[in-house]
C-alpha cells in the first residue's frame, strides 16, 4: 500500500472543515441556531455541549455527562432535552470524509418541533443573512486557497528546470541510475565530457544521445558528479534506457528542486495573483465543457485521493509547495462547484432564494424546495458514482 495516499485525508477533512465552518460563523451572525457542527460523518464517537445550565456535557454514544467528572449515567430527559433545544453539539464522527452543518430550518420550516414559530430558524431569516450564509462557505475555500497560497510563495518559488542546477533529488528504485550508483544530492557535473550547469543540459544531452541510439536497449551516459562528503569528483557510467516504460525517465533520476527567494511582502500579491488567476482557468474550463468546447475529463473522490497521494510522495524531495498549491487549487474548485446554481448545491439554494425575492417575498412550499433539492442530490451521487467508477478502472490500466 502507498502510505501517502492517506495523505488525501486531513486534505479533503481540511477543505471540508472550512467550508462547513463559514457556514457555521455566518449562521452564527444571522442569529441561526445550529444544531450541530460535526467533523467527520456519522456514526457519532463522541460530542461536546452545554447543558441548559450552560454546564459543558460530554456526548458518548448518547449518553451525556460532566465533562469535568467520569459519571457515566445519562442526564434527566427535561435536561438532555432543553440542552440539544439550546445549544449545539460538536460532534467527532466515525468517518473522516469532512464535516456538516446542521441548521434549525433548512428544510424550510420556521417552526419547532413543537409547532411553535421560532426566530432563530434559518427560514426565518430575511433574504439577504440566508445568502450570506450559504455563500459563507464558498467564501471561506476562496480564503483558504489565498492562504495557502501565500504559505507557499513565502516559501519561495520553484525554479524551472531550464535554472535549476543538477542535483539529484530522487533516484528510481530499480532504476538504471541506482544500479550505477547515483545517489539523492548528487551534482552533476559533465555528462559524456560536456560541462552542464542545469538539470534541462542533462536532460537534452541524454536525449539526444538516445534518439542516435535507434535500434539499441541502452547506451551508456558517463557522469562526472560531485558529491557531499566526497574531497573528489566522481565519475559514473549509467546504462541509459533507450524506451524507458511509461512514466519513467532514461536515467531514473528526479531533479531537486530549487527555489527563488520570495520576499515577505510579495507572498501575499503572488497569493492573490494566483488565486485570481486559478479561479479563471477552471471558470474558463467549465464554460468550455458545458458548451462541448472540449471534452469533460472529470476527476472523483477516487482521483483525487490518487493524486494527491502522488504528490505528497514527493514532498521529501521537492518540499511543501506542490502539495500547497493543490491543496489552494483543491478548495477554490470546490468553491465553484459548489456555487454552480444547482438543485442540493450552495448556489442551487441560493438561486431560490433569488427567485423568492424576485416573486416578492413569495417561497416555495417547504414540501417542494425539500423535493427539488432531494432530486438535486441523487443526480448528484449518480454522477458521482460514474466518475468514480471511471476513475477505478482508469487507474486500473
Amino acid at each position: 500500500m502507498n502510505w501517502y495516499l492517506l495523505a488525501a485525508i486531513p486534505v479533503l477533512c481540511v477543505l471540508v472543515l472550512v467550508h462547513e465552518l463559514g457556514h457555521f460563523l455566518a449562521a452564527r451572525w444571522a442569529g441561526i441556531r445550529v444544531e450541530e457542527f460535526g467533523l467527520g460523518f456519522p456514526p457519532r464517537l463522541i460530542g461536546f455541549r452545554r447543558n441548559a445550565r450552560g454546564r459543558w456535557k460530554i456526548v458518548w454514544f448518547g449518553a451525556l455527562r460532566y465533562a469535568e467528572s467520569e459519571e457515566t449515567s445519562p442526564l434527566a430527559s427535561g435536561e438532555q432535552s432543553a440542552a440539544a433545544h439550546h445549544h449545539t453539539l460538536y460532534s467527532l464522527n466515525l468517518l473522516p470524509i469532512g464535516g456538516f452543518v446542521r441548521m434549525l430550518g433548512e428544510d424550510g420550516s420556521m417552526y419547532d418541533e413543537q409547532g411553535n414559530y421560532d426566530a432563530n430558524s434559518f427560514a426565518a431569516k430575511p433574504a439577504f443573512k440566508r445568502i450570506v450564509v450559504l455563500v459563507a462557505g464558498v467564501l471561506m475555500n476562496v480564503l483558504l486557497a489565498l492562504v495557502l497560497f501565500t504559505i507557499a510563495y513565502g516559501q519561495g518559488e520553484p525554479l524551472p528546470t531550464t535554472q535549476s542546477p543538477a542535483v539529484i533529488g530522487q533516484v528510481a528504485a530499480g532504476s538504471p541510475a541506482e544500479a550505477a550508483g547515483v545517489h539523492p544530492e548528487d551534482k552533476v557535473l559533465s555528462v559524456n565530457g560536456q560541462k552542464i550547469t542545469t538539470y534541462a543540459e542533462l536532460k537534452d544531452i541524454v536525449d539526444k544521445a538516445a534518439a542516435a541510439a535507434k535500434g539499441k536497449e541502452t547506451l551508456p551516459v558517463q557522469l562526472q558528479i560531485e558529491r557531499p562528503g566526497s574531497p573528489q569528483p566522481i565519475s559514473i557510467t549509467i546504462q541509459a534506457r533507450v524506451n524507458p516504460p511509461e512514466n519513467q525517465g532514461r536515467l531514473g533520476v528526479v531533479a531537486k528542486t530549487a527555489y527563488a527567494t520570495v520576499p515577505l511582502w510579495e507572498a501575499p500579491i503572488k497569493g492573490f495573483v494566483a488565486t485570481f488567476n486559478t479561479t479563471g482557468l477552471f471558470i474558463s474550463t467549465l464554460g468550455k465543457m458545458v458548451i462541448g468546447a472540449i471534452k469533460p475529463d472529470l476527476m472523483g473522490p477516487v482521483g483525487i485521493v490518487h493524486f494527491t497521494g502522488q504528490v505528497a510522495e514527493t514532498v521529501p524531495v521537492v518540499g511543501w509547495w506542490y502539495i500547497l498549491n493543490l491543496t489552494a487549487m483543491l478548495s477554490l474548485n470546490l468553491a465553484i462547484v459548489n456555487i454552480l446554481p444547482f438543485p442540493a448545491l450552495d448556489g442551487g439554494r441560493v438561486l431560490l432564494v433569488l427567485i423568492e425575492i424576485v416573486r416578492g417575498g413569495k417561497r416555495l412550499k417547504p414540501e417542494r424546495e425539500m423535493l427539488i433539492n432531494l432530486i438535486g442530490m441523487a443526480i448528484l451521487l449518480a454522477l458521482m458514482a460514474v466518475v468514480t467508477v471511471s476513475d477505478i478502472l482508469r487507474l486500473s490500466h
